[in-house]
């Protein structure tokens, strides 16, 4: 059974960084993709930034490329998201999401393509 647990959300204020973590468990696939969307009230749910386990290619919404860094930990199974300068429109609850093998980048940003996902860790900027 796949889990996600998405961890390091929180309050923050304009400017401010903050650093979440995706840790996954129990999937059997020797490669996968791990994408961070968002989702704030009333609004759709968005992709953020993807990542693969097996090659080095990450990929970066326009809101936030610049300000937010992808990375892995493979031998954690863990995930991050660090995000600096954050500012209220980030607002929003973050949830990981995982798909087994590697996804073509024309296809990493639809939530679609995703059949596991956490429970989200909401972040909330404001001053």
């Amino acid at each position: 059974q796949v889990q996600l647990v998405e961890s390091g959300g929180g309050l923050v204020q304009p400017g401010d960084s903050l650093r979440l973590s995706c840790a996954a468990s129990g999937f059997t696939s020797a490669y996968y993709t791990i994408g961070w969307f968002r989702q704030a009230p009333g609004k759709e749910r968005e992709g953020v930034s993807y990542i693969s386990n097996l090659n080095t290619y990450t990929y970066y919404a326009d809101s936030v490329k610049g300000r937010f860094t992808i990375s892995r930990d493979n031998a954690k199974n863990t995930v991050y998201l660090q995000m600096n300068s954050l500012k209220p429109e980030d607002t929003a609850v973050y949830y990981c999401a995982l798909a087994s093998g590697l996804l073509a980048r024309a296809i990493m940003g639809a939530p679609g393509r995703y059949p596991y996902w956490g429970q989200g860790t909401q972040v909330t900027v404001s001053s």
